[in-house]
C-alpha cells in the first residue's frame, strides 16, 4: 500500500534529521577520542622533559580518568542531542508538510468543483511560487471551462431561436391546409419548401460551423492564384449587384500564388462579397482589391454601407450575430463570418474587420501567406 504524500514528507524530513545526526554521533564519537588523547600528550610531553606519553608521568594518570569520564558523558549528550534533533525534525516536519498540502487541498477542492461543473469560487494564490503557478492554472481552467460553457448555452439557445421561425412557419401552413384554411396548391408547398430550405440550410451551417471551431476543415490544397479567385467570384456575383444598383469594382490584377483549397476560398470571398451588398445601399459602391503585403496575399472587400460600431468590429465573427440596419435582410443564419474566419485560419492566414465607424462603410481582409513564403 502506497504511502500519503503527508507521511512520505514527514518520514523524508526525519530520515534526514536522522543521516545527519548519525553522521555528526559517528563523527565526533571518532574523532573525539584521538583528538583528546592527543591534546593531553602535548601536555604530559610540555609538563615533564622524558616527554612521557599521556599515561607514564605524572599527567598520564589524569589523562586516563578524564578520558573514562570524558567519553560517556559525550554519549549521553550526543543521544540526548539525537533524540531532540529528532523531536525538532518532526515538529518542523509537520508544520512544513502542513503548508505544503494546504494549498494543494485547495486545488483538489476546486478540481472536484469544476468536476461538478461549479467554475465559481478560484483557488487562493499562496506564497510560494511553484504553488501559485498551480493555483493560477486551476482558476484558469475554471474561467475557461466556464466561458466555453456559456458559449455553448448561448449556443443551444441561438439554435432554438434560429430554428423557431421555420418551424412556426411551417407548423402554420401545416394546421392552415388541415383546417381547410390553405390549399395544397403550388404556392403553398413552394412556402413550405422554402422554410424547410432554411431548416436545411441552418443544419448545413451549424454542421460547418463545428467543423470550423474544431478545427476539421477538409481543405484540399492546391497551387492557386487567389487574385484569380477574386475576379472569378466577383464576376459571379456581379449580376446580383446589377440588380440592386450597387457598383462593384475588382482590382484584382497581379497574381497571387497561394498555396489554398480554391473552393474554400471561394466559399469566404462569396460571404464577403454577400455581406457587403446586404450592407449597401443603392448607388453604394463594393471595392475588391488584390495586393501582396510581405509574405502575404490579402483580398480586401470594402464596401460604402452601413459601417461598424467600435465594440462591433470583432462581434461580427461570433455566431449569429447580424449587423442592425441592414438596407436589405438576410437570409443567412448568421454563421458565415465565423465559418469563414475559420476556413482562412486552418490556411493559415486570417480573416479581419475593420470599420472608421457607423454609416462609413466596412472593410474585411481576407490574409493568405503566398506560396514559398
Amino acid at each position: 500500500m502506497r504511502m500519503r504524500l503527508s507521511t512520505r514528507l514527514l518520514v523524508s524530513h526525519l530520515a534526514v534529521a536522522a543521516v545527519g545526526t548519525a553522521v555528526a554521533y559517528l563523527t565526533i564519537r571518532g574523532l573525539v577520542p584521538h583528538l583528546f588523547g592527543q591534546r593531553m600528550g602535548r601536555m604530559a610531553g610540555g609538563g615533564e622533559s622524558g616527554g612521557a606519553g599521556p599515561g607514564t608521568g605524572p599527567g598520564g594518570g589524569v589523562g586516563l580518568r578524564m578520558r573514562e569520564v570524558l567519553l560517556p558523558a559525550l554519549d549521553t549528550s550526543l543521544l540526548i542531542g539525537l533524540l531532540a534533533g529528532t523531536a525538532v525534525a518532526a515538529v518542523l516536519a509537520i508544520l512544513v508538510t502542513r503548508r505544503v498540502l494546504r494549498p494543494l487541498d485547495a486545488v483538489r477542492e476546486a478540481t472536484r468543483r469544476i468536476a461538478a461543473g461549479t467554475y465559481e469560487g478560484g483557488v487562493p494564490l499562496p506564497a510560494e511560487a511553484e504553488l501559485a503557478a498551480l493555483a493560477t492554472d486551476v482558476n484558469t481552467l475554471a474561467h475557461t471551462l466556464s466561458d466555453t460553457e456559456s458559449r455553448r448555452t448561448q449556443l443551444l439557445g441561438d439554435v432554438a431561436h434560429e430554428m423557431r421561425t421555420p418551424l412556426t412557419a411551417l407548423d402554420g401552413y401545416v394546421e392552415g391546409m388541415i383546417d381547410g384554411v390553405f390549399t395544397a396548391d403550388a404556392d403553398t408547398l413552394t412556402a413550405l419548401s422554402e422554410e424547410l430550405r432554411r431548416l436545411h440550410r441552418l443544419a448545413d451551417d451549424l454542421s460547418g460551423l463545428s467543423r470550423a471551431a474544431e478545427q476539421r476543415l477538409d481543405l484540399h490544397l492546391q497551387d492557386t492564384d487567389l487574385a484569380d479567385l477574386a475576379r472569378r467570384a466577383s464576376e459571379r456575383l456581379r449580376p446580383q449587384f446589377d440588380d440592386a444598383h450597387v457598383a462593384l469594382v475588382v482590382d484584382a490584377r497581379a497574381a497571387l500564388p497561394v498555396d489554398a483549397d480554391p473552393d474554400r476560398v471561394v466559399q469566404v470571398l462569396t460571404n464577403l462579397l454577400g455581406n457587403a451588398l446586404l450592407a449597401t445601399a443603392d448607388g453604394g459602391t463594393v471595392t475588391v482589391t488584390a495586393r501582396r503585403n510581405g509574405p502575404r496575399a490579402e483580398i480586401t472587400v470594402a464596401d460604402s454601407g452601413v459601417g461598424l460600431a467600435a465594440e462591433d468590429v470583432e462581434r461580427v465573427f461570433e455566431r449569429f450575430y447580424r449587423v442592425r440596419d441592414h438596407p436589405r435582410r438576410s437570409g443567412g443564419s448568421g454563421v458565415g463570418l465565423t465559418i469563414a474566419r475559420g476556413i482562412a485560419r486552418g490556411h493559415g492566414g486570417d480573416l479581419t474587420a475593420a470599420s472608421p465607424g457607423p454609416g462609413a462603410g466596412a472593410v474585411f481582409t481576407l490574409a493568405l501567406p503566398l506560396s514559398g513564403t
